[in-house]
């Protein structure tokens, strides 16, 4: 069974984790200065985690072009913020593809220290740890 048992729940549990993030001045000013839109379009279950500096957290479809789009399952989305899986493994292995410039993936590595910290708590809060 996958650990998201369905998309609003997914939602509900990434757009926690996005919204606080973002609500991390360090981590919003470093996203506003890389000035780039991600979609993260997860699989199992089926959803699209959008970050653009313009509609700031959105789960669900969204209007936009991304300038990065990283394709992975929900499972594999759970096991990188609870650093089972690093980023290295995940692009080799293929569990995490990413589209875009990779220098603009690259911008985004400093945002993962306050959403790695966030995510053990959020995931206890829903029963996932």
């Amino acid at each position: 069974m996958a650990v998201f048992e369905s998309t609003e729940k997914m939602y509900e549990i990434l757009g926690s984790l996005f919204n606080k993030l973002m609500e991390d001045q360090v981590a919003l000013e470093k996203f506003l200065a890389a000035n780039i839109i991600v979609l993260f379009d997860i699989t199992e279950p089926k959803g699209q985690l959008w970050l653009s500096p313009e509609d700031g957290v959105v789960c669900g479809p969204l209007d936009r072009t991304p300038t990065v789009t990283m394709t992975l399952s929900g499972d594999s989305c759970h096991k990188f913020w609870t650093k089972e899986l690093s980023m290295p493994v995940a692009m080799a292995t293929r569990k995490i593809k990413s589209k875009g410039p990779i220098s603009k993936v690259l911008k985004l590595l400093p945002m993962l220290k306050p959403a790695y910290e966030a995510y053990p708590a959020i995931a206890k809060e829903y029963g996932l740890l």
